[in-house]
């Protein structure tokens, strides 16, 4: 690596981080006014608020580093071209994939970065958030609804209506069907906790054991409930797929393939997050051929236009084209990476041009 390579990484990186920091800062202005709306909500206060938006702070990181790597790499690209530095680079030999070599380079950063964000703070991060805006505001379970949450493991479908902290659950009923499909068992259970992995503890349970001929009920105050959910499977509740870690997901999909659910859903985050790092490499290469084929006296202003422009398009087909994968069922693999490969050639076609 060259002077002029750690030169333009440094330039790059700095750019970034800057348009993520002002990224940030407008996205934030905007769900710290949503917050305070809830303000006063339960015990949820001034101080939960500021907490939650800390708390977030990873997740939001990962979702705009695309964009900020965007705008970032025009703005630096498009003053090293006003300033002439471009052509002074050009002048002395090196090529022009010479520059993009570099910027590739500070993308590979950027995507390490998105990627150690993305799998290993953001998830946990936003977990805790939820929890607490959760908490805060009703002082109940952070999972609780009519219905509950359904659940199915092999002959046993299972219904919580309260999910806790670290694999405690409230009012659990367990419904296990026979090899005639028809209902052999019952279990109700005022509370359990997870003892370890494949092993329930649940309290203050209700089996009602079903037959042709009567209905045997018994009380317990402890039952061992032995089951291949566990609270990394309840934790699914609080987050929404887009936003858990490959191997969460990764685990909940073979979960539901296990007992022969519909996993589109959870299959298609799965490639979508496999994709989103590498978005930012996708993004840098946007920014050449718009800097580089574009005359010195282009003002700043229609450069981050442009970007704007192309990050929200690029936002728009991405979304719909997951959409669109789910409904119609199309290969998850290909939905994922399509929006990012038709950029990518448009930007590779716009560098052979300027060649």
């Amino acid at each position: 690596m060259n002077a002029l390579d750690r030169y333009i990484i440094k330039e790059i990186l700095k750019g970034t981080f800057i348009a993520l920091l002002m990224l940030y800062t407008l996205f934030n202005l905007f769900t710290l006014n949503d917050e305070l709306r809830s303000r006063g909500v339960g015990s949820y206060d001034l101080q939960h608020i500021l907490m939650y938006l800390g708390l977030m702070i990873p997740h939001y990181v990962y979702e705009l580093m695309p964009s900020a790597a965007l705008l970032g790499s025009l703005f630096v690209l498009g003053n090293m071209a006003n300033h002439r530095e471009l052509v002074a680079m050009r002048a002395s030999g090196i090529s022009l994939m010479g520059i993009i070599r570099s910027v590739l380079m500070a993308g590979a950063i950027l995507t390490t970065l998105s990627f150690i964000i993305g799998e290993f703070i953001g998830p946990e991060s936003e977990r805790k958030a939820k929890i607490l805006k959760s908490v805060a505001k009703t002082n109940r379970p952070i999972a609780r609804t009519a219905n509950g949450m359904w659940l199915r493991d092999g002959k046993q479908f299972i219904n919580v209506k309260e999910s806790y902290l670290q694999g405690q659950v409230g009012d659990i009923y367990i419904y296990t069907l026979g090899n005639d499909r028809n209902l052999t068992e019952v279990i109700y259970a005022k509370q359990g906790h997870l003892v370890k992995k494949g092993e329930w503890q649940l309290e203050k349970v209700k089996v009602s054991q079903i037959s042709e001929e009567s209905v045997q009920v018994q009380w317990l105050d402890k039952k061992v409930w032995r089951s291949s959910v566990d609270n990394e499977v309840l934790d699914v509740v609080v987050m929404d797929p887009e936003n858990m870690a490959l191997i969460e997901l990764s685990k909940y999909v073979n979960f539901l393939k296990d007992n022969k659910q519909d996993f589109a859903k959870y299959d298609l985050a799965f490639w979508a997050r496999m994709v989103n790092p590498f978005v930012t490499l996708v993004m840098l290469l946007v920014a050449a051929p718009f800097v580089v084929g574009v005359g010195r006296g282009v003002a700043m202003g229609p450069r981050m236009v442009m970007g704007v422009l192309i990050g929200m398009s690029f936002n728009i087909i991405d979304n719909s084209a997951g959409q669109m994968g789910i409904v119609y069922g199309l290969n998850p693999i290909f939905v994922a990476t399509f929006p990012s490969l038709v950029v990518l050639s448009a930007a590779l076609y716009a560098i052979s041009r300027l060649r």
